[in-house]
């Protein structure tokens, strides 16, 4: 994966998290690089990890940053993570501490973050926390919405998820002048922690 050879560059915020800022201009870069732009246009902050030391180490500066103490995770493969980082689990949907979970897909040409019921399960994203800490795989890098879609149908033959649905606004109180995302009630603060597993 090339995200720091063409046109990003580190850009550090108030504190030691690093984040990707990029260039206007995606015509010649790859798959990867165009989610990563589109991610980081929509205020979407980016981690890329090489291996899963490196989630451990940005999920303790994200927790220590944003002062959590908790997290709501439906998935028990990553309550690992929260135990390795010292933070409690909550299972209460209506907690005010992050949502820390998985994907389906990252869609390139749009910048969003696919969900299903997998992750959900019957929640719908406006009644989640306003704050998704996402864990996700290069591997899950799609073009569009409609490979994503396929993606599911060829991952789950039998088992096909439900509530399949997406972020693509990661600034929630930002007032958008794009009339046709008014109201988007989907729009989450979001980090992505991105694992290179290609």
């Amino acid at each position: 994966m090339n995200l720091f050879k063409k046109l990003f560059y580190t850009k550090k915020e108030e504190s030691n998290v690093g984040y990707l800022a990029s260039s206007a201009n995606t015509e010649n870069l790859t798959l990867d690089d165009i989610f990563v732009h589109n991610f980081i246009k929509k205020g979407g902050r980016f981690l890329y990890c090489t291996q899963i030391e490196e989630i451990n180490q940005n999920l303790v500066h994200i927790f220590n940053e944003n002062d959590w103490n908790e997290a709501l995770c439906f998935d028990e493969r990553l309550y690992s993570f929260l135990t390795v980082i010292d933070k409690n689990i909550c299972k209460d949907a209506l907690s005010n501490q992050p949502f820390l979970t998985t994907c389906e897909h990252l869609i390139s040409d749009n910048g969003s973050v696919m969900f299903s019921s997998n992750q959900v399960h019957h929640h719908k994203i406006c009644n989640l926390p306003d704050n998704f800490v996402v864990i996700a795989r290069t591997s899950q890098l799609v073009k569009t919405t409609s490979e994503g879609l396929m993606g599911i149908r060829k991952n789950y033959k039998k088992n096909f998820p439900t509530n399949i649905s997406s972020i693509k606004n990661y600034m929630p109180n930002r007032v958008n002048d794009d009339f046709l995302s008014y109201g988007n009630s989907n729009a989450r603060s979001l980090y992505l922690l991105l694992l290179e597993d290609l």
